[in-house]
């Protein structure tokens, strides 16, 4: 039903109980006639996604497990392709043939000061039917782990994050020569095993302790969602923040014909061997560890006293991979535009899990199916968008984003040419909107999402959104029209298109009523989604009317929805938090500088040896802001005339619009072309300090981060890590980017003036 507007009583009489419609606001970047029809064709859009069809669709994909390689995967990419193409969408596989290592061997023992060996296997439960497809899983593993067979003491380092090892030097703990044991959670778990190899570990265990996802949480699977004392997170360890994808194909397609690394010269493989093992297998080693007890903070939620190690405690680890190549199967399907087929709209979600994945990526996937289906009916009764829109369902997106990443690289010249913007999702459960990406889109996503009601409370998901972010302490969301998205850092497909290719990108997915302890095991099945997550589907339903409203818009758009005030606003932020964490760091090493020179800094160093100093730091020099601060105010008058020109151009003052002058097509088509750029102007061809893949000047993985974000990332991460002269620099090239930017908005608005 449309919203009702009442006239006063006064003014009206009895009239006044009738309520009079009032036609919901004008699109941003549709003319009002083209508004009025866009929101026809949605209105219809919205009424065909079925909960019903998402649920038998991921009982289909579900089925049997299906990761890289495997006979259920390319079945599954078939059936995908089939059914884009009984939508009405042209539907193709392209593959890629990728370094998929899979487990020959391995071995987790305690070999003092008594014996356990690690079972490494999750049981079937019989609650879970395919939780015993014994013969079609993954083993339990951590691919691109470093093959070896190492016995060393064993030391725990909490989440082994570079703030657990700077904690371990100052209780004078080192991991040199050890093998470490570190807990998932509070970082990517590559980030574990790199970060443990720098410090001179020969090994690395990464267990779920019962604290982060299991029954200190909630109820263990099969009983309730959470994770039970044997299952095991599989992922990949590959050192995606240096470059994700192919580890022997970096920067260009894994086709048939490309120049290959071999398996030594690939920088992203860990260096020491790796596996991950369940808190059942763990707690022996945990409770055989000698030294001080650790931190409360350190503590987990098992029964025992967690110690530092290492004392007697000595473990036997061996990890040994089949270094073979498997094909990956994207499934491409696309519905062509009309009068400006040459531009893109680009929406995607993975299809391969390391299991049966059903959680994790289906339930985002079956409702990308849902939308392709209902645009196909569109198109049947005469719809036509105006640019063409591309639906890929991606392979190997587990093991490292490989299917999206040799996608992007392979098309890397087209899409700067063509695409306009990449939406992605990557499962979804239920409760509460959750949008990160690019700027310039926060007024569109917000737009979207107040034209989707919220199957729980009625109310539109924008509100409910709002509402809850009110609640959670943030005092903006009051007075802010738009809704404010998160930067995007890294963990699914949406990297390569944003912080390599520029493309202007959304993550997209609702979350935040209800844990899950299954992810990445045997037990993300079809059985505890539909116990446990969206039950009824009526989130994949919401999720598939957001996003194939945000599809429609950007597909049909007279002049695409971009807005960039808030990106300006955005950068400003940035810029502000760059002064701050300079201060800060400048603090604490003057107060490390006095805690060495007081002699109350223990060293990093091996505890059999003598305990010596680590060496004083350079005092932290003012670093030059101007050039970043003149940018961002250049990028903010140049958003602030561009914004004015576009609301001019399809509703401008006394009806007068761009669209209604006769050379109306030519300014606008002018503008696009402009605009398709405006994220590219934000890349540098010579990437990040160390990592040139990642082009993007405002975002990027950390580091030492793997999936949390970095902002204006090379100026960020040479202040956290003391690197005073590279931050000089890498101010002036980030404010290089946004004076482009500021450019070519200018030349935006300048391409829309009668």
């Amino acid at each position: 039903m449309r919203p009702f507007a009442f006239v006063p009583l006064l003014a009206l009489g009895t009239l006044a109980l009738t309520p009079i419609a009032v036609d919901p606001p004008q699109l941003r970047g549709f003319t009002a006639a083209s508004s009025r029809v866009q929101r026809e064709w949605e209105d219809k859009f919205k009424a065909i996604p079925e909960p019903a069809r998402m649920r038998e669709s991921m009982r289909r994909l579900a089925a049997r497990p299906h990761h890289v390689g495997s006979v259920y995967g390319k079945d599954n990419a078939e059936w995908l392709r089939d059914q884009f193409r009984s939508y009405g969408w042209q539907a193709e596989i392209e593959r890629f043939d990728v370094l998929f290592p899979t487990p020959k061997e391995r071995v987790v023992e305690l070999v003092a000061p008594t014996h356990f060996r690690a079972s490494l296997q999750e049981p079937t439960l019989k609650e879970d039917a395919t939780s015993g497809q014994r013969d079609e899983q993954l083993p339990t593993y951590n691919a691109y782990s470093g093959d070896g067979d190492v016995t060393a003491p064993l030391v725990y380092v909490n989440y082994g994050i570079p703030a657990d090892y700077d904690e371990l030097a100052r209780h004078g703990v080192s991991v040199k020569g050890a093998i470490v044991i570190a807990r998932y959670g509070q970082s990517w778990r590559g980030i574990k095993p790199k970060l443990a190899a720098e410090h001179g570990a020969v090994g690395c265990i990464i267990y779920s302790d019962p604290r982060d996802d299991g029954y200190q949480t909630g109820e263990a699977y099969p009983n309730g969602p959470m994770r039970p004392a044997t299952g095991v997170q599989r992922g990949s360890v590959a050192d995606m923040p240096t470059y994700p994808g192919d580890p022997l194909t970096p920067g260009v397609g894994a086709t048939p014909g490309a120049k290959r690394l071999s398996l030594a010269e690939a920088t992203t493989i860990t260096k020491v061997p790796v596996l991950p093992i369940s808190w059942s297998d763990a707690e022996p080693l945990l409770r055989a560890l000698g030294g001080e007890i650790v931190p409360a903070a350190w503590r987990g939620g098992l029964g025992i006293g967690y110690h530092f190690g290492p004392g007697a405690a000595k473990v036997h680890l061996v990890v040994k991979s089949n270094w073979q190549q498997a094909p990956l199967y994207d499934v491409i399907a696309k519905l062509p535009g009309s009068d400006q087929a040459d531009q893109w709209v680009i929406r995607g979600n993975h299809h391969d899990a390391w299991v049966n994945g059903a959680e994790d990526p289906i339930s985002g996937l079956v409702p990308e199916l849902e939308e392709a289906r209902a645009m196909g009916e569109l198109w049947k009764q005469g719809w036509r968008p105006r640019r063409t829109i591309i639906y890929a369902a991606w392979d190997g997106e587990e093991p490292g984003l490989l299917g999206s990443t040799e996608w992007v690289e392979t098309h890397e010249a087209e899409l700067r040419e063509h695409a306009a913007a990449y939406i992605n999702t990557d499962g979804n459960d239920r409760g509460f909107l959750g949008a990160q990406g690019s700027h310039a889109l926060e007024n569109f996503v917000t737009a979207a999402a107040q034209d989707v009601t919220d199957p729980e409370t009625k109310m539109d998901v924008a509100k409910r959104l709002r509402l809850a972010t009110i609640a959670g302490g943030t005092a903006e969301a009051r007075t802010r029209a738009d809704l404010r998205l998160d930067a995007l850092g890294s963990g699914s497909d949406f990297t390569p298109f944003l912080q390599h290719a520029g493309v202007p990108t959304l993550n997209v997915g609702f979350a935040g009523e209800g844990d899950q302890g299954i992810y990445h095991s045997i037990y993300d099945s079809f059985h505890w989604y539909t116990t446990y997550s969206d039950t009824s589907f009526v989130y994949g339903k919401a999720l598939s009317q957001v996003v194939g409203l945000m599809v429609m818009r950007l597909a049909d758009a007279d002049l695409l929805p971009f807005t960039f005030g808030n990106l300006a606003e955005t950068a400003g932020d940035y810029a502000k938090e760059l002064q701050s964490l300079r201060d800060r760091r400048a603090g604490e090493i003057t107060e490390r500088n006095t805690q060495i020179d007081e002699g109350a800094y223990a060293a990093a160093s091996d505890p059999r040896q003598p305990t010596q100093a680590p060496p004083r730091l350079a005092a932290a020099p003012q670093l030059n802001f101007a050039p970043l601060l003149n940018a961002v105010e250049a990028l903010k008058a140049a958003a602030s005339r561009y914004d004015a020109a576009a609301a001019g151009a399809t509703a401008g003052a006394g009806g007068v619009t761009l669209a209604s002058q006769g050379n109306a097509a030519a300014q606008l088509r002018a503008a696009n072309v402009k605009l398709l750029q405006s994220e590219r102007a934000m890349l540098s061809p010579d990437g990040l300090p160390g990592r040139p893949w990642f082009r993007h000047m405002l975002y990027a993985p950390g580091y030492y981060t793997g999936y949390g974000v970095k902002t204006m990332p090379a100026v960020r991460e040479a202040i956290e890590q003391g690197k005073w002269a590279e931050a000089e620099r890498e101010i002036v090239r980030v404010a290089d980017a946004l004076k482009r930017e500021a450019t070519l908005l200018d030349e935006a608005t300048a391409a829309l003036r009668p």
